[in-house]
């Protein structure tokens, strides 16, 4: 018997279904019925090829809010991190060059 074991501990995530955490199969979930749900409320006004295309985009953001990592981070606390960052507590730093130079020059 063989048991994997993570390289870093905090990698770890407990799989529920098909090797999926619960966060990644509620979002995966999601993303299916939101598919199913563009499908039939507009099948009666596209062709099947624009309908699948809208499908595949009405579902890609909960398929990245499920899956995607960044730094650590899930979708949701990227976000907040950007906002605190940017919209909260933005900064406007100005940087103001020191002419050693031209001081020296002036008290000789």
């Amino acid at each position: 018997m063989e048991v994997k074991v993570n390289k870093e501990i905090r990698n770890y995530t407990e799989s529920i279904f098909f090797g999926l955490s619960f966060r990644q199969l509620l979002f995966s979930f999601l993303a299916c019925m939101v598919a199913v749900g563009i499908y039939f409320i507009l099948k009666p006004y596209f062709a099947i090829s624009e309908l699948s295309w809208m499908c595949i985009l009405g579902a890609l953001p909960f398929a990245i809010l499920g899956f995607v990592t960044y730094n650590g981070m899930t979708a949701e606390e990227l976000l907040k991190a950007w906002v605190r960052t940017n919209l909260l507590m933005p900064k406007c730093l100005h940087y103001v060059p020191n002419n050693v130079y031209g001081l020296s020059r002036k008290y000789h």
